[in-house]
């Protein structure tokens, strides 16, 4: 996966309109409420929702290692770095021998990095 062409962020992680700091392609107040929000009220099945949340904590540098391959890093994770865990969650998911519960949480952190990246408009 590649990042969005029309969507590239500045190699400083500063949005252009006002210097707002983003996560992936998301200000960083977006990321912030999502996971405010799917903590307080989120339906999605728990392991599904554990991996959303794990993904935006790591995006946001709140984490210090990525939810899927484990890398170490830091500070928060720039864009090619989130595009390489959405590959790598890619690749887990498509293992017919994952166990479910697993493959919830590798799910949900597929989906909500991949909104974080700009892929996927639906937030989790």
């Amino acid at each position: 996966m590649t990042a969005p062409e029309d969507r590239s962020i500045p190699e400083n992680g500063t949005g252009e309109d006002h210097g707002t700091t983003l996560i992936g392609v998301r200000p960083h107040d977006d990321v912030d409420l999502a996971l405010e929000y799917l903590t307080a009220r989120s339906e999605a099945p728990a392991q599904f929702a554990l991996g959303v949340a794990a993904a935006y904590r790591w995006s946001m540098g709140r984490s210090e290692r990525s939810p899927v391959t484990g890398t170490a890093v830091r500070r928060p994770p720039d864009l090619p770095l989130l595009t390489a865990e959405v590959d790598a969650a890619v690749v887990q998911l498509e293992d017919p021998t994952s166990q479910a519960g697993a493959r919830d949480f590798t799910r949900g952190v597929h989906d909500g990095l991949a909104w974080v990246c700009g892929y996927s408009d639906r937030r989790i």
